[in-house]
Order: structure tokens, then C-alpha cells, then sequence
């Protein structure tokens, strides 16, 4: 029988081979590296069924490095439970990366009964919850009964066993990522990968090495290998988000690799083969794009054998209390908020409302009001003034004229205003901005932005 593996991340030579010798004695097999660069590309070969991360691995002892590779790993790989070790623990920084997502956090020097009791219990928990999903579609768990939005989740159930391309379209905030999901989870290649790309965040001079990956020394700080996104996708799925801003140039290289399944990573001459199901989402019109020139119509055709229109949250007001309550369920553990309800006359006006941006306003609206209504109680004006002043900030807001200010500044400007405005709460800043949080520490690390939480 093959031995469960696991994967230790950690610079200190010392501690990794005291860890393996332990996990070995325990009946694991291990594998262990210095260096968190090469973290996805062994984790893509190894194969971990869990994940020791260390959080420094510099002189700075504020854990900013182990978060970003924590977040980098949950990007792509959502389901390994990691657990993140140090030797400067703080509540604070616990709090933050059981946020990211690790699933368990040991203070150094660690206790060597309760380091194998944890792995033993996340990787127990990680078979029950396998047995869970093996019994129960993905697509129960998305929330709606409208039948037009019924009828969307019926199609992506049938073709998910297909490796049929998928192109899911909708307006911003409507759920187009938890259709993916749900049609990767609900295919053949459940078990693997499922590699989530937002193209319109991705410049066509970052794009093949994003894409495709980079040998050390093709281009000026390239100084270790990286895998690319559709290597890391292979025998999975790969999600293209925002693909209606994918740049001319990029859209070409795409196409390629779609049309051919082989690339060629930055700085070497040799193709690889690659199997992998893409799923694709926008909020654009692509059809009018490709009569404008401005999105190629044969790329258009290869990812688009399956339309899945998703309707907006003004087509389906019959499902915003089914939406609520839910919400609502989730926030009473996540506050620790056993009393908080929503009384009927503000869920009756809150099914009136217009919500431009959809689900993700609405649950933005919801968790809101939780935090600053002081009765657990929820009433209609408690829901009112937040909606008012979330309207009110839309219209107060006021872009500085053509050239005054590069792109970068005004992100830089944006960040460091969210943080002020959220006091420094990671959670709360990237979900204002509408990012990941692993892609604001990516921003934070890249525009050398302080913080605290």
C-alpha cells in the first residue's frame, strides 16, 4: 500500500530533516524543500496529501512571506490541507492564515504528539470529506430556485462529464466561478487540478511566463524555474476568468495552446504536451467584440462549443431571502452570532432593491449591516443605510483626468486607502477591492506597501 505524502516547506535544513525523520517513524512518506519558490512546481510532482509551511524565510520574522506562498498554493490547489509552523507566533497571525486558508497552525519548537495528532486528524477529515462529495453533486450547493437560473445548472450538470470547452457569461458578481467549479468538481477529472487564471490581470509581456511558465535566466530576474499555469492545469481543469480582456497579442498565444495542447516554456526550446479542460467566463459580449476585430473570432469558436448565460440578480429576485438566509447562516458561526435574523419587512425590501453588482453586493451589503447593526435583529433601516452609503461612495467617486496619474499609482493609492479604511483588515480590504486576498499580499509584497493587522 503507498505510503500518504507529505510535503515539508521550510529553509531551516535542521528542522526539515527533524520533521521528515518524525513523519517517516509515524508511516508517511516525505519530501522536503528550502526554497517556497519551487513550492507549486513539487507540489505538482509530488503530489502531498497535506502541507508543513513554514511562514519566514528571510530575517524578517512577520510571517508576510509564508502568507504569500500560502496564498499562492490555495489559488491553485484549494482542497490540500497545509499547516503553517513558526517559531514568532502571534494570535494575529494565526487568525490571518487560517483566513488564507490553512487548515492548522503549531508554534516552533513543537510538541511532537500534537504535530502527528494534527496531521492525523486534517488527513482524516480530508477522507471524510471525500466520501461527503462522492455522495452529493457540487451543484446542490449552489443556492437558487429560479427556473431560468435552474435551467443553467441543469446544462453545466450534464456536459461536466464531458471534456467539452465551456464559455459561462454573465455580468460581475453573478457566480460565474461557482459554475466552474461546479463543473470541474462534478467531471472525471475531479481528482486533479483545477487552475483558476484571471486573464485581465495579466499583461501580454507577463503572459507566457504566467501562462507557460520560465526556464532560469530567459529574462532578467528569472532566477529559478517557474511552472506555468496550463502545466500546472495538466490532466485537470483550467478556468479563464475575465478571458473578454485578454489582450490581441495574448490572444494568439492562447489559442495555440488550446488548438495544439503543447507549449513551450520562456527560455526553452521544447514543446510539451499537456492534457487539461478549459472552462472560460466573462462579462463581455463577445460576439460584438468579434465584429468589432477586437476578439478573434477563431478563438471565440474554440472555447464557446458550450454557452452558459448566467442571469443577473434583477432576473432572479425570487432567490434573494434563499440567498440571505444563507448568508446569514454562514455569519452566525463566522461572528459567533447565534441570535442574528433578518426580519420580514427587510427582506421583503430587500428584494425590491437593485443590486448592479449581484450576489457579491448583496452578500457585501449583508455582512455590512451584521457588523454594524447592534441588534442581533436585522431591521429594514439597518439594511438601509448601508445600501444609502454604498450608493453614496459610488457616486462620490471622482477619477483624476487622462495623464495626471500612471495606472500603478492610483492602484497604489487604492490599496492604501482600503487598508486605512478597514483598519489594516487583510479579509476586509481585499473584498473591497474585489481581489483574493492572496492577490492583495502579491500587491502589498510588489508596491512595498506597510501594514499591520
Amino acid at each position: 500500500m503507498e505510503k500518504t505524502k507529505i510535503l515539508i516547506v521550510d529553509d531551516d535544513m535542521a528542522v526539515c530533516t527533524s520533521i521528515s525523520l518524525l513523519l517517516k517513524r509515524g508511516g508517511y512518506a516525505t519530501r522536503f524543500i528550502n526554497r517556497p519558490a519551487e513550492a507549486l512546481s513539487v507540489i505538482e510532482e509530488f503530489d502531498p496529501a497535506l502541507i508543513l509551511l513554514d511562514m519566514n524565510f528571510t530575517v524578517d520574522t512577520s510571517g508576510k512571506k509564508g502568507l504569500q506562498v500560502l496564498g499562492e498554493i490555495r489559488e491553485i490547489h484549494t482542497r490540500i490541507p497545509i499547516i503553517l509552523m513558526t517559531g514568532w507566533a502571534t494570535v494575529q497571525l494565526a487568525v490571518q492564515g487560517m483566513k488564507i486558508g490553512a487548515s492548522d497552525f503549531i508554534a516552533k519548537p513543537w510538541d511532537n504528539k500534537q504535530m502527528l495528532s494534527s496531521v492525523k486528524t486534517l488527513l482524516a477529515l480530508q477522507e471524510v470529506q471525500k466520501k461527503k462529495e462522492k455522495t452529493a453533486t457540487h451543484f446542490e450547493h449552489i443556492i437558487g430556485e429560479d427556473p431560468q437560473f435552474r435551467e443553467v445548472l441543469e446544462m453545466a450538470q450534464r456536459v461536466s462529464k464531458t471534456d467539452a470547452s465551456v464559455l459561462v457569461i454573465g455580468d460581475s458578481g453573478t457566480g460565474k466561478e461557482l459554475i466552474a467549479e461546479a463543473i470541474h468538481y462534478e467531471s472525471n477529472r475531479a481528482e486533479n487540478p483545477f487552475v483558476k487564471v484571471n486573464l485581465g490581470g495579466i499583461s501580454s509581456s507577463l503572459f507566457e511566463s504566467e501562462m507557460f511558465g520560465h526556464k532560469r535566466g530567459a529574462f532578467t530576474d528569472a532566477s529559478t524555474d517557474r511552472v506555468g499555469r496550463f502545466e500546472l492545469a495538466d490532466t485537470g481543469t483550467i478556468f479563464l476568468d475575465e478571458i473578454g480582456d485578454l489582450e490581441a497579442s495574448s490572444q494568439v498565444k492562447l489559442l495555440r495552446v488550446l488548438q495544439e495542447s503543447t507549449f513551450e516554456a520562456l527560455g526553452s526550446s521544447q514543446s510539451k504536451k499537456i492534457d487539461f479542460r478549459v472552462v472560460s467566463a466573462t462579462n463581455k459580449n463577445l460576439e460584438q467584440m468579434v465584429l468589432n476585430d477586437t476578439f478573434r473570432e477563431d478563438l471565440f469558436y474554440r472555447i464557446n462549443l458550450i454557452k452558459l448565460k448566467i442571469p443577473s440578480l434583477a432576473e432572479r429576485r425570487g432567490d434573494i431571502p434563499l440567498l440571505v438566509r444563507f448568508f446569514i447562516e454562514n455569519l452566525r458561526m463566522t461572528y459567533d452570532s447565534p441570535d442574528l435574523r433578518v426580519h420580514r419587512d427587510a427582506m421583503s425590501w430587500l428584494e425590491k432593491q437593485s443590486f448592479p453588482g449581484n450576489i457579491r453586493q448583496l452578500r457585501n451589503l449583508v455582512e455590512s449591516t451584521v457588523l454594524t447593526s447592534r441588534n442581533p435583529y436585522l431591521q429594514v433601516e439597518d439594511f438601509k443605510r448601508q445600501y444609502q452609503g454604498s450608493a453614496l461612495r459610488a457616486q462620490q467617486v471622482k477619477l483624476p483626468s487622462v495623464g495626471a496619474i500612471s495606472l500603478e499609482e492610483m492602484e497604489v493609492r487604492m490599496i492604501k486607502k482600503a487598508l486605512t479604511f478597514h483598519n489594516n483588515k487583510i479579509a476586509d480590504t481585499a473584498r473591497a477591492l474585489g481581489i483574493t486576498r492572496s492577490a492583495l499580499y502579491r500587491r502589498l509584497a510588489k508596491y512595498n506597501i506597510p501594514y499591520e493587522s
